[in-house]
């Protein structure tokens, strides 16, 4: 098996790099990577995995889905009792990787997490199909629960109860990670990766070429 993982490797070939092809935004540099990751058909390219510490320094990763790309970061949705939320608010300094392994890029994210308005919450909310909102009602995300059967149950009994148009339950939302740093990799042959850093310099970006 180790000899199996020993030769297990991959040559990436892809164009070069080049800080001229960047924009001066993060932001701006993403949405580029993002609509040709979709235009590529890469699978799920607004999933990443977003990373936070708890109160013990213990890092702790899960895969979300973006919903939206705002001048300032990035947003996505969640219980805002899970352990996600939990840690966030101990911690708001989060991490969010974007892997588009097809076109041999990564995204790298590091920012500051915060709790998007009620009412864009409510608006996100209510846009989701029927099943998904009462899913978010009912789920005690990250709680042990007892089986499937009584989370099925518990989903059953709160559409009976909501009808087709339930509110939002206070505990589900929306957060933003506002971004302080990130970084852009490109795969290269002989793992000569092409790698660029945006870190905040006054109210600009300085772009710096890493090694790989």
């Amino acid at each position: 098996m180790n000899n199996d993982l020993h030769n297990m490797r991959q040559t990436y070939r892809s164009g070069e790099l080049e800080i001229s092809d960047l924009k001066a935004q993060p932001i701006e540099q993403f949405k580029i990577w993002f609509e040709n990751a979709i235009e590529q058909n890469v699978p799920e390219p607004n999933a990443f995995v977003l990373s936070t510490v708890n109160a013990e320094g213990q890092p702790n990763a899960r895969v979300v889905l973006i919903k939206e790309i705002r001048e300032d970061g990035i947003v996505f949705y969640t219980n805002y009792n899970s352990v996600k939320g939990s840690e966030i608010e101990e911690n708001k300094q989060v991490s969010a990787l974007f892997f588009y392994q097809p076109l041999f890029q990564q995204i790298r994210f590091k920012g500051v997490c915060e709790k998007i308005s009620a009412e864009d919450s409510d608006h996100y909310f209510n846009q989701r199909p029927l099943d998904s909102r009462i899913g978010a009602m009912v789920s005690p995300q990250s709680k042990v629960i007892e089986s499937r059967d009584w989370l099925m149950n518990q989903w059953q009994a709160k559409q009976d109860e909501v009808g087709i148009e339930p509110k939002r339950p206070q505990h589900w939302g929306g957060y933003i990670i506002k971004i302080t740093e990130a970084e852009f990799w490109q795969g290269q042959p002989s793992r000569l990766h092409d790698r660029f850093r945006y870190s905040q310099a006054n109210q600009d970006w300085k772009i710096e070429r890493l090694a790989p």
